[in-house]
């Protein structure tokens, strides 16, 4: 019951006036670029992630950044439901049924029981990071080189193998990512690697010039090209709302208990190695529409808006879990809150418990405060966001290309870098358009130099036996999890075959993470 104890202190930080602030301008800031067309949480946080650069108080802005994610999110859910425009991957099921109920007339409804499921899942889940994030810590400090090694690997693996709809592609990101990664001075044995002669990149690429490039100059760019295909009509709020919070006796029975399996569907999935909320929203959606008793799924149906949004927020409770016990970020948006934590010089990792606790539990704490702030202050002003989306969209996606380069140049304090995250925008934009993710980019990026380094440490205690991966049974376990990822894209081909039938004919039954190249 100690965490009791650490939560609370974490509440005693969090309800100060100064950090309350710090978390109303982390809810408001995220809500109000979440909801802008075609931007999520990771490209929130990375087109703010400069900011941090003029903040000399970590807990304050990780307390700003975790209502970001949260109000990200909400906002995400906005442009889903109205605009049918969802920011990011974990939000695309949301859009399928939300965006029905909005033709409707039910946006109200679709808007409040997202809004709600979020705040409900936030909670749950957080509750549950309460209760096992310091065990898990505390069974890391038990890692050794080889483990940690491998665990990256599974890691930088799983996301790779699951997040997008080409293995083959993901893996191309993956190696960008690891190569962009070790440029720089090697810190082992001082030699430059891959600076192509130039003295600009003996320093390396810097995480915040490449979160910025790829995220909000590559993703804005993809999304200004493609301008004329988005939609522009934005699904009007009905004047009134029907019962309490918006939702009628029939929509709060209809929502719950999809909110409760949206929870318990998103927390374990955020919390694995290869976690992230893409997976969990597209279940929790699937087995509400099996679970329905009518036709109208596909027409509008609360639950697959309810479902979806509480799988999205519970994972994130989640996804903290590897991010703060073992510093493995497990999707896009944890690889650019690790980047904070790096700006900061704090690793996340077992010892972050013992050597930052008042950072921890505060951030923690902020989570439960963020839920409350994003319900008191979202449902009230949703009027409001929806005016941000009237605003044209060539002057928008100007003013946050003009963000961007004033943030990149304001981190460095270098033109150099600003005309790198541009080459590296433009490479996103490739990316993008060419349907390459971006996620396993930031995660070889972060993840490569760490693993590097402990494959050298494993290497040095064992004398240079590479047999000390295989030796040791949980490095073993974690390498054989890193292949069974490999294979899971193709488990539907390989059971077809198995059955004797062709993977066309096991199409309806199948769920596919990506395609064969």
């Amino acid at each position: 019951m100690n965490f009791l104890g650490d939560l609370l202190s974490g509440f005693g930080t969090v309800l100060s006036p100064q950090y309350l602030l710090y978390a109303a301008i982390g809810v408001t800031l995220g809500t109000f670029v979440g909801v802008l067309p075609g931007i999520g949480p990771a490209l929130t946080i990375a087109l703010l992630l400069p900011v941090t650069f003029t903040l000399d108080d970590p807990i304050g802005t990780f307390i700003m950044f975790a209502g970001i994610y949260y109000g990200a999110m909400y906002g995400g859910s906005t442009t889903s439901i109205l605009l049918n425009t969802p920011g990011e991957s974990a939000s695309v099921a949301t859009s399928i049924e939300g965006y029905q109920m909005a033709r409707r007339g039910r946006a109200k409804a679709a808007l409040a029981t997202a809004a709600i499921g979020s705040f409900v899942a936030g909670t749950i889940s957080t509750l549950l990071l309460s209760l096992f994030a310091q065990p898990v810590a505390k069974l890391a400090t038990t890692f050794r080189a080889a483990d940690y090694f491998a665990l990256a690997l599974l890691a930088m693996v799983a996301v790779t193998a699951l997040v997008g709809r080409s293995l083959v592609r993901g893996l191309m990101s993956l190696v960008f990512g690891l190569f962009l990664g070790v440029v720089g001075i090697d810190g082992l044995t001082g030699q430059a690697r891959f600076t192509f002669g130039t003295t600009v990149l003996l320093e390396g690429i810097d995480i915040v010039v490449v979160i910025v490039g790829l995220f909000a100059i590559g993703e804005t760019l993809y999304v200004a090209s493609r301008l004329r295909s988005l939609p522009e009509h934005v699904h009007p709020i009905e004047p009134t709302g029907s019962g309490f919070g918006w939702l009628s006796r029939d929509d709060w029975r209809r929502s719950w208990k999809p909110w409760l399996r949206g929870t318990a569907i998103g927390f374990p999935f955020g919390a694995l190695p290869a976690g992230g909320a893409d997976v969990p929203t597209f279940l929790s959606y699937t087995y509400e529409k099996q679970r329905a008793k009518s036709d109208e799924f596909g027409k509008g149906a609360i639950e697959g808006v309810a479902g979806p949004e509480a799988a999205n927020n519970a994972a994130f409770s989640g996804v903290l879990v590897p991010l703060l016990t073992l510093g493995i970020p497990t999707s896009a948006t944890a690889a650019v809150m690790l980047a904070a934590f790096q700006i900061f010089n704090l690793q996340p990792g077992p010892q972050l418990f013992d050597n930052s606790p008042e950072l921890v539990w505060a951030l923690i704490a902020s989570l439960y405060v963020g839920n409350v702030l994003l319900l008191a202050l979202n449902l009230p002003l949703i009027r409001i966001w929806v005016k941000v989306l009237q605003i044209p969209r060539p002057v928008l996606y100007a003013g946050i290309l003009v963000f961007a380069t004033l943030g990149v140049y304001a981190a460095t304090g270098s033109v150099n870098q600003v005309f790198i995250a541009y080459v590296i925008g433009v490479i996103g934009f490739g990316m993008r358009h060419f349907d390459f993710p971006i996620a396993p980019v930031i995660l070889g990026l972060i993840l490569g130099p760490m693993m590097e380094l402990q494959f050298r440490r494993a290497l040095l205690v064992s004398n240079g036996d590479l047999t000390a991966f295989v030796t040791r049974p949980l490095t073993a376990i974690l390498l054989a999890l890193a292949v069974v990822a490999i294979l899971v894209p193709y488990l539907p081909r390989i059971i077809a075959r198995l059955r004797g039938r062709t993977a066309e004919e096991d199409e309806p039954k199948k769920l596919v993470f990506a395609e064969d190249d």
